[in-house]
């Protein structure tokens, strides 16, 4: 079985952009909803919908795959799930080794999607000495002492940093040393790596931050909408020591 570290995706050197590599996920998510519930095509239309894109940037995307659909049928649904999962590299296996096994950690490696999606779990490994041979998702939890050893022994090259943030950078150091060459980052940090490796950082704080930004501007909206007070009768008067004055006093 191939393993991550001798084949590569090819979506770069055909020239993909990466604006469509990074919606080529949601497009194989929905597709393999519908191969699931057994549907044979699917129309631009449908599959935009069910990836929340609009149509004419899934066929823009799709071309560069050069699949162009038929009209009047739509795609190909088992064929458009191979076709993307090639593109993305899931048609082989991917050992993966996650690294800070706390409590998210532990939940990734709990996560049973990784080996339906292409990725295994090759280790999991801890800082911590208490946690050495503890079993978490069914498999022991390893020593970032054999950080090294592990990686070459499995052939990884996809690292996931769990860790807290001080420890981050010299985790991905020692990751990048050992011939990884992609980082999911969950760690609140930014990661410095060399040329030629790639990182994805994953901030849910960052996440609902933004969302809180959303949040409270439509609550503004809201409150100026309720507001019945035309804003120039609102400044024509202010308090002053006798009662009301003109806020502007004629020259």
């Amino acid at each position: 079985m191939a393993t991550g570290r001798t084949h590569r995706p090819a979506t770069r050197s055909r020239g993909i952009p990466e604006a469509t590599v990074a919606r080529l996920p949601l497009y194989l998510r929905a597709l393999t909803a519908l191969s699931e519930r057994s549907v044979p095509t699917v129309s631009s239309e449908e599959l935009a919908a069910a990836a929340g894109v609009n149509s004419a940037k899934l066929r823009k995307d799709f071309s560069y795959l050069g699949s162009y659909g038929t009209r009047g049928v739509g795609y190909d649904v088992e064929y458009l799930v191979y076709q993307i999962s090639r593109e993305l590299g899931l048609t082989q296996d991917w050992p993966v080794v996650i690294v800070g096994i706390g409590n998210l950690g532990a939940a990734l490696a709990n996560y049973g999607g990784f080996a339906s999606r292409g990725f295994r779990v090759a280790a999991l490994i801890d800082a911590d000495p208490a946690m050495a041979g503890k079993p978490v998702a069914g498999m022991p939890v390893q020593h970032t002492d054999d950080l090294e050893k592990i990686i070459e022994d499995n052939g990884v090259s996809i690292g996931v940093i769990a860790t807290p943030a001080g420890a981050a950078q010299q985790v991905c150091e020692r990751l990048v040393a050992a011939g990884v060459t992609s980082i999911l980052n969950f760690a609140p940090t930014v990661l410095s790596v060399p040329d030629g490796v790639d990182v994805r950082k994953v901030d849910l704080s960052i996440e609902l931050q933004i969302l809180a930004f959303h949040e409270q501007r439509k609550a503004g909206e809201d409150a100026a909408s309720d507001d019945v007070v035309p804003p120039v009768a609102a400044k024509q008067h202010r308090k002053g020591p006798d009662g009301d004055v003109p806020a502007v006093m004629p020259a």
